[in-house]
């Protein structure tokens, strides 16, 4: 199970290296590049959508099916700190869920925005050619 969380942080900073050279100042020239790229892999990367999904449901199915300790006596100490290491890690696990979303959803804004201001340059450069 750890290769799929190991999977979605790669995926997860990849989409954030992209979003920084996307926006990061005095990349014109390779500009035009990046956003081919970054178009190109957006419909790949929409994978990570329902991965994460299926990620949050067995992160619920785990909280479900834990045991549950009626007392401090029914429980040994290692069952215990058991318990509370796998709180951690299902935490741990659903903040790298929530930014696998976030950064996807930043891409694929700040990729329609860049694109969007570089047809517009290009139009003002044609009205500009034209006058």
């Amino acid at each position: 199970m750890a290769l799929e969380w190991v999977i979605l942080g790669y995926a997860a900073a990849a989409e954030a290296v992209m979003i920084i050279l996307l926006t990061l100042p005095g990349t014109y020239p390779l500009r035009k590049g990046l956003i081919s790229v970054t178009r190109n892999l957006l419909k790949p990367f929409l994978s990570v959508v329902p991965f994460c999904l299926f990620l949050l449901l067995d992160i619920y199915w785990k909280y479900e099916t834990r045991p549950r300790c009626k007392s401090v006596e029914s429980c040994s100490p290692t069952e215990l700190m058991r318990h509370q290491k796998s709180i951690v890690k299902s935490q741990r696990n659903a903040l790298l869920i929530a930014s696998a979303l976030m950064f996807y959803w930043l891409l694929y804004s700040v990729t329609r925005l860049v694109t969007r201001v570089e047809l517009l340059n290009q139009r003002v450069e044609k009205l500009k050619n034209q006058e």
